[in-house]
């Protein structure tokens, strides 16, 4: 599976559940997570999707840590079975990620 497989499954996903998952780009910073969910009742999170097995990149780990230190939820999705668990915990159903 790659990535931008991924990417489009979490998409479908989280438009069935009544949000948008928008393609985040912010010209002149780096590392910034792939998608920005929003989510019905004002829910919001950032998700960066890898292929399966890849990681994160060190100025991806630190926008993470910025994002979080603000606040926010930030995911790291590599694993198509983690969708679901993802987009609960940003709505607040948590379930194992």
């Amino acid at each position: 599976m790659t990535e931008k497989e991924l990417e489009l499954m979490l998409v479908k996903e989280v438009k069935r559940r009544g949000g948008r998952a928008f393609k985040f780009i912010s010209p002149g910073i780096n590392g910034v997570p792939d998608r920005l969910v929003l989510l019905p009742l004002g829910k919001i999170g950032f998700v960066e999707v890898k292929a399966p097995g890849k990681k994160m990149r060190p100025n991806q780990i630190k926008r993470k840590g910025e994002l979080e230190g603000l606040g926010f939820l930030v995911y790291c999705l590599d694993d198509p079975a983690r969708i679901g668990g993802v987009v609960d915990a940003i709505t607040g159903n948590k379930r194992d990620l």
